[in-house]
């Protein structure tokens, strides 16, 4: 990842992490999401033909954090994305940096880029597995 020409996070091999917050996140979907991502069973076994059988805790991922206000795009009406449903920096800058922390936690090696910043992110998507959680999910029944 790279601002205004110089790189300012890089992960080998592990997950590159797009952050949305909206208005109604806060610490407990951080917690949440840190969890559910570093146990999240998406990396394969030893046999690469075994598939999603270890996660990013088992393989020792590295983890790239980008904030992305654009995940809450709403193109529902005209031509141009509002983002009405996407938090003011002011609330989501913190709760970007309680991510980033929560990770750090984790022991896993952890990189970001520049919060608010135009950011060139480059990513080769190795599977490919392309997975969206959503907090608002989370206490959602099944369905099947």
């Amino acid at each position: 990842m790279t601002v205004d020409g110089s790189v300012t996070g890089s992960a080998g091999v592990g997950l590159a992490i797009l952050i949305g917050i909206t208005h109604d996140d806060g610490p407990e979907e951080v917690k949440y999401l840190r969890d559910k991502i570093a146990n999240l069973r998406i990396f394969h076994g030893d046999d690469d033909d075994i598939g999603f059988e270890r996660s990013a805790l088992d393989v020792k991922a590295d983890i790239l954090l980008v904030s992305q206000f654009t995940l809450y795009a709403s193109t529902r009406k005209g031509r141009r994305p509002g983002f009405t449903e996407a938090a003011p920096g002011a609330v989501s800058e913190p709760l970007f940096n309680q991510m980033v922390d929560a990770f750090k936690e984790t022991d896993l090696r952890v990189e970001t880029g520049v919060f608010g910043a135009k950011m060139l992110v480059e990513l080769a998507n190795d599977g490919p597995a392309t997975f969206i959680l959503d907090t608002a999910d989370r206490n959602t029944p099944r369905r099947g």
